[in-house]
C-alpha cells in the first residue's frame, strides 16, 4: 500500500489516515521529478481518487467520489497551502502567527464499543477539507503532529514524517537535499574563508 505523491519522494510516510496530510503537502511540484499534482484536472482527478480509496481502506471510513473541475483545483490548493502554513509554523505558533480557523464541519459517531469517531462530513472538496483538517486534529491528540515536516530544501519541500529519536529531522532525505545544503555551506564558508587571507 503506497501513497502516491508521497512514493514520488521516497519519504517515509505518517501512520494511518494521518498520511492523507502528508499525501496532499505532497502534490507540489519538487525540482525537476514531481510535477504538481493539481495543476491539471485530470492528474488531481487520478491523485484524489486513488488517495481516498487509500484512505478509506485505511481509516475503515467511508469515502466519496469526488469528481473535480477547475474551481475545486484552486480550492484543493488553497487548502494545500494552509496546511504548508499550519506545518511551518510548529506546534506553538506566536499570538502574532495565528492562522485563519479551518471553516468546516465533523459528525462525531459514537461506536459499536463506546468510542467516539470524528468522521468528515460536506461535499466535494469541503468534505476533503473535513477529512484533513480531522486527521490533524486526530494527529496533535497522538503526538504525532510535530513530526510531520517539510524539506529544509526549499526547492524540495518534499513532506516527510520524521523518525528520528528527538525528531531534528530536517531534510527529507539527507543522501540527496542534506548533502546538496551541507555542499553548499562548505563552498561558501571556502569562498569567506579565501577572501579574508591577505
Amino acid at each position: 500500500m503506497s501513497w502516491k505523491a508521497s512514493a514520488r519522494h521516497g519519504v517515509r510516510e505518517a501512520p494511518n489516515g494521518f498520511a492523507l496530510v502528508q499525501e496532499l503537502l505532497n502534490t507540489r511540484a519538487a525540482m525537476s521529478y514531481a510535477p504538481d499534482l493539481l495543476a491539471t484536472t485530470d492528474d488531481a482527478q487520478w491523485w484524489v481518487t486513488e488517495t481516498l480509496g487509500l484512505w478509506s481502506r485505511v481509516s475503515g471510513l467511508p469515502a466519496p467520489t469526488l469528481l473535480l473541475s477547475a474551481s475545486d483545483l484552486r480550492s484543493m490548493r488553497r487548502l494545500r497551502g494552509a496546511f504548508e502554513q499550519v506545518v511551518v509554523a510548529g506546534p506553538q505558533p506566536e499570538p502574532d502567527d495565528m492562522l485563519p480557523p479551518a471553516d468546516v464541519q465533523v459528525s462525531l459517531v459514537p461506536d459499536g464499543t463506546g468510542w467516539v469517531r470524528v468522521v468528515p462530513t460536506g461535499r466535494g472538496v469541503r468534505w476533503l477539507a473535513s477529512a484533513l483538517w480531522s486527521e490533524a486534529l486526530l494527529a496533535q491528540q497522538a503526538g504525532l503532529w510535530p513530526r510531520l515536516k517539510l524539506c529544509n530544501n526549499q526547492a524540495c519541500r518534499a513532506a516527510f514524517f520524521d523518525t528520528s529519536r528527538n525528531n531534528s529531522g530536517v531534510w527529507h532525505d539527507v543522501s540527496t537535499c542534506g548533502n546538496t545544503a551541507n555542499l553548499r555551506a562548505f563552498r561558501e564558508r571556502r569562498r569567506n574563508l579565501d577572501h579574508d587571507q591577505p
